[in-house]
């Protein structure tokens, strides 16, 4: 066989496996790399060259600047504004803000960026509205796509035929000029998905979806009985306390009132220090009238007025959280005795509250001076701390936590610690993205090493953070265009079609180009698809006697209408486990979107670039 028919064979393989869907895509895709090099279609280096291509470490970056948007909480704020813009009840509305917001970032910084930027907002978006991830996933990334056809800096392809336009002596494309075409694909986008997006697509969530934890705080300070009565006091430099230690706090003066914590004021911390500050925190359990006594006469300030009297609020904040653990059994703690308002060993935790089937131990009830509550498994504790004490000290095995501080924060904490530095870093990131200063990869890898250097992830958090499948994928799949390009299998494939209509006139022209070059851009890279239609298609313009500018825009068209598989970019592939789809999921709302492109590429866009 030769090299072109083992390609076709490999990828015709590759195409049924995918649409089985009873082998993991990811085994699939490496039996797919694998394959080209025991064929001797590609060296082993090629076979395995899309691992160290820029596209997947920038796709690898990516992940590691969305989750850290994540973890600081300003994925929750974006969700929190698309909900409130869209309302909880209007499906057309939430579509219409995600795809214009999606569209816009993506004209900017590629459909890379935007899509890993709001994949994890629209995700709990789905979790916080319980709706279905796969309604809304699939039309952020086609929306995507549309959008890429607003700027020049939408996808490489429009620089390619921006480039080839000059190279034709015909002058290249404005910056804002491709919206004369974007504008319409993504209207008519937009309108697809709204009227027949419900229809078409599947109803499922993916296999991973995070639990919904915006009531989370709420949901534990009630069950702990914690729900009112708690406030959080500042000391003034005039309170008596100020200089003393923390032994020397005293309430018998003010009965029906409980100490909870005393926080240092710098870290939201328990204290530490040997005494009382000006700044540091109280945290009191009582009847709203003693607790304004109490700080009239000690001098201290309700640090927080629309907090006062609400747990939920006082206890969860952007600067410490709650966490609910259970004793196992065999645990360290067992025998232990535990009361409401004590610190752990650690010195960075203070014991909330106790239960034991279901019944709460309140505050004052088991106290130090009564020996406090002995811990038996089974037993549940609402510990209170900053949020970086809650990820450290959790990790103890005499301890199961309930719900990970961790993904607890990225959903209920919007802007969080770090969140500042976060924004940022995305904004320099889209700076060098938008102005081409350095290559993609790496403005993604400076963002990613500058998440990690600010402190907002850890290393380990960032290995975490990485989508490998899709890395992977990706990463596996790129070898299908060198050896298309190599083999001559692609050349030959545009040749014959461009010979079959070229007799036609320019319109049969721009259908036979755009169909060849949305078959192809399902397979490979629209980037490869584009290289490799963009020669021939100027080629024919030039031999007709017609304008090759109306030629080369339907080809940014058409390589921009990657719907009918995932494998056909990497975004596709992104939302492909968030959103629960399968292979054949893709082509039941992407044929409508393909023929509307097509509409556009054929019909439209010789009405504005005269042949």
């Amino acid at each position: 066989m030769s090299p072109i028919a083992y390609t076709a064979t490999i990828i015709a393989v590759a195409v049924v496996l995918f649409v089985w869907n009873k082998l993991p895509v990811v085994f699939v895709a490496m039996l797919t790399a694998l394959a080209l090099w025991a064929s001797g279609v590609l060296t082993l280096g090629q076979a395995l060259g899309g691992f160290g291509d820029p596209a997947v470490i920038f796709i690898a970056s990516l992940f590691v600047v969305s989750s850290g948007l994540e973890v600081t909480g300003v994925t929750a704020w974006a969700g929190q504004l698309l909900i409130r813009g869209a309302g909880e009840e209007s499906r057309t509305r939430l579509l219409l803000l995600t795809m214009a917001l999606v569209s816009l970032l993506t004209a900017l910084i590629s459909v890379n960026g935007a899509v890993a930027a709001l994949l994890p907002v629209v995700v709990v978006i789905a979790v916080r509205l319980r709706r279905s991830s796969s309604q809304l996933l699939m039309p952020l990334v086609f929306s995507a796509h549309a959008g890429s056809m607003l700027a020049l800096t939408g996808t490489p392809v429009n620089v390619l035929v921006s480039e080839a336009g000059i190279d034709a002596g015909v002058g290249g494309f404005g910056f804002f000029e491709f919206a004369l075409a974007g504008i319409p694909l993504l209207a008519g986008t937009m309108a697809i998905i709204i009227l027949f997006g419900k229809q078409l697509l599947p109803e499922r969530n993916g296999a991973t979806m995070p639990a919904d934890f915006s009531r989370h705080a709420k949901t534990l300070v009630e069950q702990y009985g914690l729900a009112s009565g708690i406030y959080q006091m500042r000391v003034r430099a005039s309170s008596p306390y100020v200089g003393k230690a923390a032994s020397a706090f005293d309430l018998s003066g003010h009965p029906g009132l409980q100490l909870v914590a005393i926080q240092e004021g710098e870290t939201a911390g328990p204290l530490r220090r040997p005494a009382i500050a000006e700044g540091d925190h109280f945290i009191l359990r009582g009847e709203p009238d003693v607790a304004a006594a109490y700080a009239a006469d000690m001098h201290l300030a309700f640090r927080d007025d629309k907090a006062n009297g609400q747990g939920e609020e006082t206890l969860f904040n952007r600067s410490s959280g709650l966490a609910e653990v259970v004793i196992p059994p065999r645990s360290g703690l067992i025998g232990q005795a535990v009361f409401p308002g004590m610190v752990t060993e650690s010195g960075d935790l203070i014991v909330l509250a106790v239960q034991r089937a279901g019944a709460g131990i309140s505050p004052g009830s088991a106290t130090k001076e009564a020996g406090g509550n002995v811990l038996q498994a089974g037993d549940t504790m609402l510990l209170q701390g900053t949020w970086k004490a809650l990820d450290v000290h959790l990790n103890d095995p005499d301890v199961l936590v309930v719900n990970s501080p961790e993904l607890v924060r990225r959903q209920a904490v919007p802007m969080g610690p770090g969140a500042r530095q976060a924004v940022v870093i995305l904004i320099a990131m889209v700076l060098l993205l938008a102005t081409g200063i350095v290559p993609p990869a790496v403005a993604g890898l400076l963002a990613a090493g500058a998440i990690i250097l600010s402190g907002i992830m850890s290393v380990e958090q960032a290995y975490r953070a990485v989508g490998w499948t899709t890395v992977i994928l990706v990463g596996a799949m790129m070898p299908l265009s060198t050896a298309m390009v190599e083999t001559g299998a692609a050349k030959l494939m545009a040749e014959h079609l461009v010979n079959l209509v070229g007799d036609a006139g320019p319109v049969a022209l721009l259908a036979g180009l755009f169909v060849l070059t949305a078959i192809m851009g399902q397979l490979i890279s629209n980037t490869a698809t584009a290289l490799i239609v963009i020669p021939i298609g100027v080629a024919a313009a030039t031999a007709m006697g017609i304008s090759p500018r109306p030629v080369l825009m339907s080809t940014a068209v058409a390589a921009a209408g990657a719907f009918l598989t995932p494998i056909a970019t990497p975004t596709n592939l992104m939302v492909m486990g968030p959103g629960g789809y399968a292979f054949n999921d893709y082509w039941k709302l992407g044929l409508p979107l393909l023929i509307w492109f097509f509409v556009v590429s054929v019909f439209i866009v010789p009405l504005i670039w005269r042949f």
